[in-house]
């Protein structure tokens, strides 16, 4: 199979969605079949093209002629270079695992078909987004990307909060989003080209640059904060644990949170000649990480709790690509993926195992009543600490290597505060969850172990979160018949081979032990004794960390006093002076005028004589004033 034939990986699940959405109902078992089926084809698939693609000369282009007007011409198709064959594994192998895992999670909800449905849309959505060769493209398929979340986050529609938290993701990433088209927008017509390739040609040729760049590219970048929920746009993130809890899996792990991150990885070469940028993306992904490990640490829901660690992981992609490490960005987004999915769907599995409970303070002591859940789970916490020598550990301390060598000291310390927060959160969720006595014995008695339709897909997930990260190793890789390891793969100068820095790894154990330390003191057994006395001891910043730092409050006083106090203004012009006055006062003043004048027409003549004579006399005084 060619790699010309790429489009399939989307066409295929596209074609799903609308089988599932017209006759999804009259399939036996409403199709949940047809969404496994889908995404097994298009993995096998992925691996014919692999195997035409290792060796080939990349990127790998295939585009027809959508349209052409004068000296217009439109052109869309499908790029393949090792950016896109990294995320393609990625998304689907997720996608798979989250498809058979729904079989028995959604088992007997209303709208089954319909969720399946949707869930092709948004592997297909995600998987165009990906093989895109133009920013158009790309930009329909980030629309449909956006669509498909808030379809899947408001799945739940009965519940208030579900819609409401679906409508603050479609609404936040919107902004997001308009900067994102403002900036493909600024570049088109700067070189009439939609084409990534092209126009990373123009940049790199000296043809685009400048102010016209800098603010081109701070626009794109304003739409992938808001897709990968950047400071400020990360509150819709946790609110999106509303929807269905395979659904954070996909959403958090593998799809859509990761297109920001794409994005300014595919333009990188962009991102670094528009001087200024790569600063900007440094800081925000250190204010993300930072923030968001903050506010993990009072969450009592493990679905928040791990929404939080995936906005902190974002930011240390984020600061990956913003010092120049290309390869170690999309090198933890591609272990991340695994381990994160893994939690996703391990919290998922305690969820539907607990008889929808998923507050800590009513869990404790899982592990005995659900043993494949708590080991697979404590294989994706330890990744997530970036334990040696699991996935999570690798691509952490390939970040570390990139910000050693990158803007400074000051990015360094604060990554590496960032990395102690992650180990602590994440071993205070695996305690409180799995250890100790259970803090809800009706809860404790119900517990039970879930079935293998999902218990299989964290077992799979467990090997990736475990193998996933030896893939930066030359020889490792090569096994699988890839031609280098991850950081000679995807670079942004020089290929770059791995050699392991055995004092960074050893610093980067340190983090994860000071971590660990503090999360065991303070969570040993599930006990919260100490943590509470602490909480108690300030509790205006506990309170202040528990509340997300009033970010919330804050949005919603700027839209209740400013942008509803600037509607109001707006829509009372609109209304008294643009309608009323300057339309249909207009109308009304004309209608009043032709009124009056119809007196003057009595079509008798000695009126007009008179007005005649009446009107010579005016002229005449008017003329005798004006000499004088």
């Amino acid at each position: 199979m060619s790699a010309e034939w790429a489009w399939l990986l989307a066409v295929i699940p596209a074609c799903a969605f609308i089988v599932l959405a017209l006759f999804g109902r009259s399939l036996p078992r409403q199709g949940d079949w047809l969404g496994v089926l889908t995404v097994t084809s298009i993995l096998g698939l992925l691996i014919a093209i692999f195997t035409k693609t290792f060796g080939a000369k990349l990127p790998m282009l295939n585009a027809v002629e959508w349209t052409s007007i004068g000296d217009f011409s439109l052109s869309h198709g499908i790029a393949i270079d090792w950016i896109t064959l990294i995320m393609l594994p990625v998304i689907i192998i997720v996608a798979l695992m989250v498809n058979i895992f729904s079989i028995g999670y959604m088992r007997g909800e209303p709208r089954y078909s319909w969720y399946f449905a949707v869930l092709q849309l948004f592997v297909a959505s995600m998987l165009l987004l990906v093989l895109a060769d133009n920013l158009l493209l790309l930009y329909i398929a980030w629309e449909l990307v956006g669509v498909c979340s808030f379809l899947l986050i408001g799945f739940y529609w009965e519940k208030r909060s579900a819609v409401e938290a679906a409508k603050k993701a479609f609404i936040t990433t919107r902004v997001g989003d308009v900067g994102l088209l403002i900036g493909i927008i600024l570049l088109w017509k700067a070189t009439g080209t939609f084409n990534i390739h092209e126009l990373i040609s123009y940049v790199e040729h000296g043809e685009l640059g400048g102010t016209t760049l800098f603010v081109s590219m701070l626009f794109i970048f304003l739409g992938a904060m808001g897709k990968s929920a950047q400071l400020p746009f990360h509150v819709w993130l946790p609110d999106a644990m509303e929807g269905p809890t395979p659904v954070s899996a996909l959403i958090h792990a593998a799809t859509m949170v990761v297109a920001g991150v794409y994005l300014v990885a595919r333009l990188l070469p962009m991102f670094e000649a528009a001087g200024g940028m790569m600063l900007i993306i440094t800081l925000v992904g250190l204010a993300t990480a930072i923030y968001s490990g903050i506010v993990a640490f009072a969450q009592t829901d493990i679905k928040k709790v791990l929404a939080y660690s995936t906005v902190s992981q974002l930011g240390f992609m984020f600061v990956a690509l913003g010092v120049g490490g290309i390869g170690a960005g999309m090198f933890h987004l591609f272990t991340h993926a695994f381990f994160k999915a893994l939690l996703f769907l391990g919290a998922g599995s305690v969820i539907l195992g607990t008889h929808h409970h998923q507050e800590m303070r009513n869990l404790g002591g899982l592990l005995r009543k659900m043993p494949i859940t708590g080991i697979t789970f404590a294989i994706g916490s330890l990744a997530l600490m970036g334990l040696f020598p699991l996935a999570g550990f690798w691509s952490k301390e390939t970040i570390l290597s990139a910000v050693d060598y990158g803007p400074g000291s000051w990015a360094f310390i604060l990554i590496s505060i960032a990395s102690i927060m992650t180990a602590f959160y994440t071993v205070r969720l695996f305690l409180r969850t799995f250890t100790g006595e259970p803090q809800d014995a009706a809860v404790a008695e119900k517990t039970h172990e879930s079935s293998l339709i999902m218990t299989g897909p964290l077992i799979v997930l467990a090997i990736f979160s475990v193998f996933a990260g030896f893939f930066i190793f030359t020889d490792f890789s090569k096994a699988f018949g890839l031609p280098g390891g991850i950081s000679e793969l995807i670079y942004l100068h020089y290929p770059k081979h791995f050699s392991v820095h055995w004092d960074l790894v050893g610093y980067s154990m340190a983090l994860v032990v000071i971590g660990t330390f503090f999360g065991v003191w303070f969570y040993w057994r599930g006990s919260t004794e100490r943590s509470t006395k602490l909480a108690e001891w300030q509790p205006a910043i506990y309170h202040m960390i528990q509340r997300k730092f009033f970010f919330d409050e804050l949005y919603q006083f700027v839209i209740n006093r400013i942008i509803l106090g600037i509607s109001y203004v707006v829509s009372w012009f609109d209304r008294y002076v643009v309608n009323d006055t300057g339309v249909d006062g207009s109308g009304e003043l004309t209608k009043y005028s032709g009124f009056v004048l119809k007196h003057l027409q009595t079509g008798k003549v000695p009126n007009y004589a008179l007005a005649i004579v009446v009107g010579i006399i005016m002229l005449s005084l008017i003329t005798l004033v004006l000499r004088g």
